[in-house]
């Protein structure tokens, strides 16, 4: 989730207050600062105040103006409950269909009461299960329960597969939709269906205020390994990183351990910040690549560069590993600083602008996140420079196999 506003603009259409992180909470859709949850979204001026509303006169829109035509002179409600759609309502019903023909999950329109969401969303004023939510492969994934949440305490799981909300099936909605239903007052409860290694598994979370830790660092008295897991990047991860990393070098160990699991994403602004404690100052980051649409924006170290001389860092990451942690993620393994363990990342990666068109509002992908290195983060992700699964049987005998790799890593270079 990115969480972070920041000012530029966007090919002359207007001042965009960016959000990296956009794939949802199960309370809100997550959205990023300065450019990254994974998804940047940005505001546009409404149409007539500097939109272009002029008609592409390459559409022919004969057939569209046919079945419109059809429609209101042939339909007949075969349902007592039923309504007829008001013009407003068709318009909105086109233009969600104008987004959906270009096959990307996050290029989407919200009619006025699923913008109204998502403005709550983006605010911070809602309640939820607590776990980032996304459509990966056409399916309704979950990426990652957040730690100390409803969402994690009922078992939710990194992976599991959401095939039906309340009984209702998930498939081809999108996530803004999946985040209306599962939103709802602190206290009710919500029934997910999950898919799980292929069995079915019906979970009930209890919706409540969600409190998110943000980081937690100690030192392993045995092997000197000092740890410092980030469980988000909020407005204020930056700062409180800075505290546990100055906790680090007062320590006097030189092997440090990152741990990024099951961390969503958040503001670019703190991935950028935490990064540059690792990274000469002006080197690059991550590139924010618009096509042929505008100029690359190529995001850098700030230049803290204050990791102790002859330090080992490990990171680990995995499939809920998202957005700005593969930003984080990628940007040390690209300057070769650390060496990533663990399993494949997410793959967020996009950046998307919102457009006001009356009170509803249409998200356009307008950029993707690219490493260092050239990687593109959509889809691809992060891949560990040493893999290593979770085995389930860690869970139940207080083992964590991903761990104990990493220290054996930074004890032995092995």
């Amino acid at each position: 989730m990115e969480f972070n506003y920041r000012k530029r603009s966007i090919v002359a259409r207007g001042v965009s207050y960016a959000l990296v992180a956009a794939v949802a909470f199960g309370l809100g859709i997550t959205i990023g600062e300065s450019g990254s949850s994974s998804a940047i979204v940005s505001h546009i001026p409404l149409i007539g105040d500097g939109l272009d509303a002029t008609p592409d006169q390459r559409a022919d829109l004969t057939d569209f103006w046919k079945a419109w035509n059809a429609l209101d002179a042939n339909y007949v409600i075969t349902h007592a409950s039923s309504t007829l759609p008001s013009t407003k309502e068709r318009l909105f019903g086109a233009i969600q269909g104008l987004a959906s023909s270009y096959g990307d999950p996050y290029t989407v329109f919200f009619p006025p009461e699923e913008a109204k969401i998502f403005a709550e969303s983006i605010s911070g004023s809602f309640a939820g299960v607590g776990m980032e939510i996304d459509v990966k492969d056409k399916v309704l994934t979950v990426i990652a329960p957040l730690k100390g949440t409803p969402a994690e305490a009922a078992g939710i799981k990194a992976g599991d597969l959401i095939a039906a909300i309340d009984g209702k099936s998930t498939d081809g909605i999108s996530t803004e939709k999946a985040v209306s239903q599962i939103r709802g007052e602190i206290g009710t409860s919500v029934n997910f269906t999950i898919i799980r290694d292929g069995k079915v598994l019906e979970i009930e979370v209890i919706r409540d205020t969600i409190q998110i830790p943000e980081t937690k660092d100690s030192v392993d008295a045995q092997t000197g390994v000092y740890s410092i897991a980030l469980y988000e990047f909020s407005a204020n991860s930056a700062n409180l990183f800075s505290q546990a990393f100055a906790r680090f070098k007062v320590s006097g160990s030189r092997k440090l351990l990152i741990d990024l699991r099951s961390n969503p994403g958040g503001y670019l602004d703190s991935a950028v910040d935490i990064a540059s404690h690792f990274l000469p100052k002006g080197t690059t980051i991550v590139t924010e690549d618009f096509g042929d649409t505008e100029s690359n924006n190529v995001h850098t170290s700030l230049g803290y560069n204050d990791v102790p001389a002859g330090t080992k860092v490990a990171v680990l990451i995995d499939g809920g590993s998202a957005s700005a942690s593969e930003i984080f993620a990628g940007a040390l393994q690209d300057a070769g600083v650390a060496t990533i363990i663990g399993t494949q990342s997410f793959g967020k990666g996009s950046v998307q602008t919102l457009i006001d068109l009356d009170k509803g509002s249409l998200k356009v992908t307008v950029a993707r996140w690219v490493t260092p290195a050239g990687h593109w983060i959509m889809d691809s992700g992060v891949t560990p420079d040493i893999i290593v699964a979770y085995e389930k049987a860690d869970t139940s005998e207080g083992n964590d196999s991903q761990v104990a790799r990493a220290i054996k890593f930074l004890t032995t270079g092995k």
